[in-house]
């Protein structure tokens, strides 16, 4: 079987080539961005840090660790909300 066999019976136009991955190139649809990792990140950082904050709370620890887990949280949950706001210009 071709690629052609697989294409679908009621698209108009004529059959177009299926880009082949790893071309290295990394400029495909499927390529993931900077800012995709960047914004994972964040992420990742804004939910165990409000988690190890919620943690200390339980377990009753000194207030400086709760103080410096509030600010990492604030300070990445910022930088989201910065990015996002830039992103839109």
């Amino acid at each position: 079987m071709t690629h052609q066999d697989h294409q679908d019976p009621y698209r108009l136009g004529t059959p177009q080539a299926a880009p082949t991955p790893g071309h290295g190139d990394g400029d495909g649809p499927d390529a993931v961005s900077r800012g995709d990792v960047v914004r994972a990140l964040l992420w990742a950082v804004v939910v165990l840090s409000a988690v190890a904050n919620m943690a200390l709370s339980f377990t009753g620890a000194a207030a400086p660790l709760h103080l410096a887990s509030g600010v990492v949280t604030v300070l990445a949950a910022g930088a989201l909300v910065v990015r996002r706001l830039r992103g839109r210009r």
